[in-house]
């Protein structure tokens, strides 16, 4: 279990705010914190991690990482941090940089089997390509077997292939290893895959908590949005039409005698798309 209880002054894209988070986090738990830039999802993970200093209490598994008077020295923590850069040793191979954390054999080709990189053990990182070298970082991570894991959205950098990929890796290796982990994400389709609980962070709050299908599909009836370019308007006596630009598509979208004096070529503008009107074709 993960006791959390923090708080930290921040200057975020608003100004000044206060994280301000309160958790408990079952063994085992995949937990998603997701949230527009500038909440304090980062920082939420580095004070964690003790990398940043914030005030309040960080328990796991009954063991004091931070309080009024302990502050466990990042070191000291039972942690694995995945970062978006990798940061991978460049002179060691990828067999090197796990057995670097722990001379563990065994573990170490269980976790390159499992990721499809067993073949590779012997290569540099400068030769990989930019998935391969995550997921030897995430390999690396959990080398330590780390009470808690940390991903800062460790997959944003990958063409989305690759990011189904490495989704269903992670999936595979939580699974197996039942690492209680915490991922900054704010792709919706990796958090409905890997979330057991999604909490989403504004201004350094919890506003919203839950699982992913409750926190998803209850938005599922609203409208969705999009931003279109304004390629051409076709005026015509009886409905006028704007041909847009939008999602990789030109479309052509009714438009009122009244709205017409709106829009022009070029200009962006909101499309708004009623959700329960869309099927699959």
């Amino acid at each position: 279990m993960v006791f959390i209880d923090i708080g930290k002054k921040l200057h975020g894209i608003g100004g000044e705010m206060e994280l301000k988070v309160s958790l408990s986090i079952k063994r085992g738990e995949f937990l998603v914190v997701t949230g527009k830039s500038g909440s304090g999802k980062t920082t939420f993970l580095r004070i964690l991690a003790g990398l940043e200093r914030g005030g309040g209490v960080i328990e796991v598994d009954g063991e004091i990482w931070q309080n009024e008077k302990v502050f466990l020295k990042p070191q000291k923590r039972e942690i694995g941090f995945v970062f978006q850069d990798y940061a991978l040793f460049p002179n060691m191979s990828v067999l090197g940089n796990l057995l670097y954390v722990r001379n563990d054999i065994p573990l170490a080709r269980r976790l390159l089997e499992i990721t499809d990189l067993l073949d590779l053990s012997d290569r540099l990182p400068a030769t990989l390509s930019g998935g391969q070298k995550q997921r030897v970082a995430l390999c690396r991570a959990l080398m330590k077997r780390p009470k808690l894991l940390l991903m800062d959205e460790p997959l944003s950098a990958l063409d989305m292939d690759m990011r189904i990929k490495l989704q269903k890796e992670i999936s595979l290796l939580h699974k197996e290893f039942k690492t209680t982990t915490i991922m900054v994400s704010h792709d919706p389709s990796e958090i409905y895959r890997l979330a057991d609980r999604v909490v989403v962070l504004e201004f350094g709050e919890i506003i919203k908590e839950g699982s992913a299908k409750e926190l998803f599909l209850k938005e599922s009836d609203k409208k969705l949005f999009f931003w279109g370019e304004v390629l051409d308007i076709l005026k015509r006596e009886g409905e006028s039409r704007a041909v847009v630009f939008v999602e990789g598509k030109i479309v052509l979208i009714p438009i009122s005698k009244e709205r017409v004096s709106d829009l022009q070529i070029g200009r962006k503008i909101k499309i708004g798309v009623d959700a329960s009107t869309l099927f699959i074709a």
